[in-house]
């Protein structure tokens, strides 16, 4: 639950509009809610300034459903990834109101107008790394972030990352997807003043070992300010980079629960 649902809630009770028992009846559900295979976690919104996020992978269609149905009630940009098309259309058929970004493999539930600040910088090495790349992206608009997408640079034409440079030293943050020997974030490293986040990718052929030499690499980065996230995980790098991106413009965690500050008499 957001706080601004909670509040309201509240106003509600104040104004007779609703009675002791339908708001004792609503304050059940928190902290959590349990479903049997899952338990909702309906306070995170106002711990972390974000709900719930979905994955969707090794769920049933039907457990999705559920557990989007839940979330939404309370909250609008609902993600959902590891999201495919059957999952997309699963989602659908419980609430029409929902966006597909198919090459993120990303759900958007109850899409809403988000106004973004700062700047990120999504860098890919190569195409095949996009689906990743978009992953991070759009995690990172949803949260408020101000994308810039640079994609296709990676080392083994180092002149296209060299004509972005305007682009990299404007970012608060930069996100660096690269699969094969992941390289890239190393070099991205020692061109930026700004935190770099490298997400290795699976991309590559058999030493690559599915995405382990350039997660290996990432970790060994000689380049000062450089952190790995986990194998193919665009996600948690786009929600790293919105975090920072926030905490760079407001020195607030990202704002999406409306919190308010505690003082001596709370």
């Amino acid at each position: 639950m957001r706080s601004e649902a909670l509040r309201q809630l509240l106003e509600q009770f104040k104004n007779g509009a609703l009675d002791t028992e339908t708001v004792l009846e609503r304050l059940k559900a928190l902290p959590f809610e349990d479903l049997g295979f899952a338990r909702i976690d309906n306070h995170r919104a106002l711990r972390t300034g974000v709900p719930e996020v979905i994955f969707c992978q090794g769920k049933t269609i039907a457990q999705i459903q559920q557990v989007v149905l839940q979330i939404s009630h309370y909250h609008h940009n609902v993600l959902a990834t590891r999201a495919e098309r059957d999952v997309f259309d699963g989602i659908r058929e419980v609430i029409s109101d929902c966006r597909y970004y198919e090459l993120a493999r990303l759900v958007v539930v109850k899409p809403r107008p988000v106004a973004q600040v700062g700047k990120i910088a999504v860098v890919s090495a190569g195409t095949s790394d996009l689906p990743v790349a978009e992953e991070a992206a759009v995690t990172a608009e949803m949260l408020g972030g101000r994308v810039k997408r640079i994609y296709d640079v990676g080392v083994a034409g180092i002149h296209r990352l060299l004509d972005s440079c305007s682009d990299l030293f404007d970012a608060r943050v930069a996100v660096v997807v690269a699969g094969m020997e992941g390289a890239l974030a190393s070099v991205v490293g020692g061109l930026v003043a700004c935190p770099v986040i490298g997400v290795p990718t699976s991309v590559g052929y058999g030493a690559s070992f599915g995405g382990l030499a350039a997660l290996l690499s990432m970790l060994n980065s000689c380049a000062a300010g450089v952190s790995v996230v986990n194998i193919d995980n665009g996600f948690g790098a786009g929600y790293q980079a919105a975090v920072i991106n926030r905490l760079a413009e407001t020195r607030e965690p990202i704002p999406m629960a409306d919190k308010q500050p505690l003082t001596a008499t709370d």
